[in-house]
């Protein structure tokens, strides 16, 4: 879905208005579809605090606040900046809606706050303070607001999600204010706010959510564009009864070493949670021991003298690099060669990139999908790195013909003339080793069913972010503990929230 400016955001909402819609009805949509979206981020209900301006995004907010008290079983309470007669109109009709609410009078009262908190319960405290159309950085009494939210989160282990924005924030231009909100989660109403995809105001919008309101959905495919079901369709979903393993595609896959056999091992099991029928490891002799005790039992394994072999082989799809290592220079010829030389979709990682840093990007092809994180991108395209990550993901895009997916905290997905794809989901615990493997993996099962490298790369993508979200609901797990395996063993409830549109 195309990521939109202010300008288009509101022309968007003017013409929903000159329909059957109305402003009230447009905020009563906009306020439930987000309390579901909260209810589904947090499955088990808790106290959620409303830290509320005098506008419209107040009362968005006093809807999806109505909503998770009267249906959800939440606790509520109320932060508020202004008394309430500088409130908006609209925004006091829909506070008259909201009976069960405990409201909490001007700022202070951190102590009465702090007194509902419970172990096994979330505390969410919901950023309402501005809207879209507020400018610069946030001033009395908004700022201290700010700041007690920021408190609350980082001793006090509170979430943070914004409502379309962090306040302090700029939707354009994604700038950071002194004194923003740093949100873990922010849910844009109707459509994604452009400068909130971009890197450097991702410290403060974290996990990214979008929140569908028919009325505001872009009609526009170009620019920049938010990944997701609501989207990018998948070519294999539903499948059908009489499906079988030939039908869900090969995976031939080249990795491993003595060194770094867990990447061999997290690459398999990722092609087989992906969906894929027959999933082979090609791999050194020197790495077999080292693996095969440790390969779940569906994967075929085969010893590979030369990376040539595997072109002799019938498969759909190729993922070649995670943790290959080798520094006999003829293995790495024909490392090369197996690369350049196969015509399926392959996926090139880790070693396989090194191979062609710095190389000709014009000898890629089509069927390439390379998936640096940001030192391989580095090595691969040294004239670049003083460039934000989204314009030097658009402009390597723009000299070859693979697809590009950039790893980082918003992975980007790109191709020549196509658009620039963000990707939503994440969490900060996937900063740990082997998960670019699991990630190749499922990708590789992607691209053996059918779909398109670009499709195939951004939806791999969302759903192994999806994954380690799901993952880090067990309160056994944190950010600090999150492993692949972790995230391995939530594939399939990522895949079901993918078909599902529950996320």
């Amino acid at each position: 879905m195309k990521a939109l400016t202010v300008r288009e955001m509101r022309s968007i909402e003017a013409a929903a208005l000159a329909g059957p819609w109305t402003e009230s009805t447009l905020m009563q949509a906009a306020g439930e579809r987000l309390a579901c979206s909260i209810s589904r981020i947090f499955p088990k209900p808790g106290t959620i605090v409303a830290y509320l301006g005098k506008g419209h995004n107040a009362g968005d907010a006093f809807v999806a606040l109505r909503t998770l008290s009267m249906f959800h079983g939440w606790r509520i309470m109320m932060r508020c900046a202004h008394p309430r007669d500088r409130w908006a109109p609209l925004t006091l009709e829909k506070l008259s809606l909201l009976e069960t609410a405990g409201v909490i009078g001007e700022p202070g009262p951190l102590p009465d706050i702090l007194e509902v908190i419970q172990a096994d319960q979330p505390l969410v405290l919901l950023d309402a303070l501005v809207g879209i159309g507020a400018n610069g950085a946030l001033r009395e009494p908004l700022l201290s607001l700010a700041r007690e939210m920021e408190e609350i989160r980082n001793h006090f282990g509170a979430k943070v999600i914004a409502l379309d924005l962090p306040s302090g924030v700029d939707p354009d231009t994604g700038e950071v204010h002194p004194g923003a909100v740093t949100a873990d989660a922010t849910f844009m109403i109707g459509a994604p706010k452009q400068g909130l995809l971009f890197e450097h105001a991702a410290d403060a919008v974290g996990a990214l959510h979008l929140v569908p309101v028919d009325a505001l959905a872009p009609v526009d495919t170009g620019g920049h564009q938010l990944a997701g079901p609501h989207s990018i369709r998948s070519i294999h979903e539903p499948r059908p009864f009489n499906f079988h393993k030939g039908k869900a595609g090969r995976v031939g896959i080249l990795a491993g070493s003595r060194e770094y056999s867990g990447a061999a091992v997290l690459a398999s099991m990722g092609a087989l949670a992906g969906g894929a029928g027959l999933v082979t490891l090609h791999l050194p002799q020197e790495a077999i021991p080292f693996v095969s005790g440790r390969l779940p039992p569906e994967i075929i394994l085969r010893t590979c003298k030369d990376p040539r072999e595997i072109l002799s082989q019938r498969y759909d799809a190729l993922v070649i690099g995670c943790g290959l290592h080798s520094t006999d220079p003829g293995y790495h010829r024909s490392l090369r060669e197996a690369i350049l030389a196969s015509p399926l979709p392959t996926v090139i990682d880790a070693e396989a990139l090194n191979l062609l840093s710095p190389g000709d990007p014009t000898l890629l092809r089509e069927n390439h999908l390379l998936t640096p994180h940001p030192g391989e991108f580095r090595r691969l395209a040294p004239d670049l790195v003083r460039l934000p990550r989204e314009d030097a993901a658009r402009t390597f895009a723009d000299r070859t013909s693979a697809t590009v997916l950039l790893k980082g905290c918003r992975t980007v997905v790109t191709r020549k003339e196509r658009p620039l794809w963000f990707n939503p989901t994440g969490t900060p615990g996937m900063a740990t080793g082997g998960q670019g493997d699991l990630l190749s993996g499922v990708v590789g099962a992607l691209l053996a069913i059918g779909n398109p490298t670009l499709e195939a790369a951004s939806i791999g993508a969302w759903i192994c972010g999806r994954a380690a979200e799901r993952a880090m609901l067990d309160p056994e797990i944190s950010a600090q503990s999150l492993l692949p395996t972790h995230v391995h063993a939530c594939i399939g409830g990522a895949f079901r929230d993918w078909a599902e549109r529950t996320r």
